[in-house]
């Protein structure tokens, strides 16, 4: 069944596939990065629908499946498998941030897999198990770019709405002088994100770190802040 399932899918990407949007989607990229070249709305699509005939298995089962996509390297496989992954959140246990963490480890090679599987499948657990954020602090340490990302941008949903306010400034220390412009973005957009509950604490933390925090880091943080502040937190 495994083989037939994800046969039958590439076929489709294959099938819907076209030159110029596969070209279009490398400019995205500094590293090499492959794509079939399918629109993220079709990628989507195929994605919602070809579940329907996967949600019945166990969830090992569609775990395995989420991780034969990935390891062909191509982005909207990967989209799929994530989106799959997601979709299985109401049966998240525990055990299954080490799913997770390998995947992270194991096959994410550019900032979109990195984003979409700690934006959706990832931050989904942390709010159902929160008691896991402290992995990702352990992240902030690891030589590999794309685990320093995924220790901010795995709250980024969670910080939209208001939690763990705390653990966003730790792990935001913990990155604050990381010298790769895409951890720097990944704690901005963090710090951007739960300035929209708590713009005041965010501007205050702003304000203390400027002098050590990369730019790159600080216009992130402060974008969706009112101009005032903005040129404040934007003085030498």
């Amino acid at each position: 069944m495994k083989e037939e399932v994800i046969s039958d899918l590439r076929r489709e990407l294959i099938e819907r596939a076209d030159e110029k949007t596969r070209e279009s989607g490398q400019r995205f990229f500094k590293e090499e990065a492959k794509f079939h070249g399918v629109k993220a709305a079709a990628v989507r699509e195929i994605a919602k629908r070809r579940y329907r005939d996967v949600k019945d298995l166990n969830k090992k089962e569609l775990f395995s499946l989420c991780e034969e996509l990935l390891k062909s390297d191509y982005g909207e496989e990967a989209a799929i498998a994530f989106e799959w992954a997601y979709s299985l959140r109401k049966r998240y246990e525990p055990a299954d941030f080490a799913v997770f963490e390998g995947w992270l480890s194991q096959y994410v090679n550019n900032w979109a897999k990195c984003d979409t599987l700690c934006n959706h499948a990832l931050g989904t657990f942390l709010e159902m198990y929160p008691e896991y954020v402290a992995k990702l602090k352990g992240w902030t340490g690891s030589e590999n770019r794309w685990l320093r990302r995924a220790a901010a941008v795995t709250l980024i949903l969670p910080a939209r709405k208001g939690l763990f306010l705390e653990d966003v400034f730790e792990i935001s220390d913990l990155l604050l002088q990381d010298g790769d412009d895409l951890v720097q973005k990944g704690y901005g957009w963090l710090l951007k994100e739960a300035s929209k509950s708590h713009q005041q604490e965010v501007f205050e933390y702003v304000l203390k770190k400027k002098a050590v925090m990369p730019r790159t880091a600080l216009r992130y943080a402060i974008e969706k802040m009112p101009e005032d502040l903005r040129r404040q937190a934007m003085e030498r």
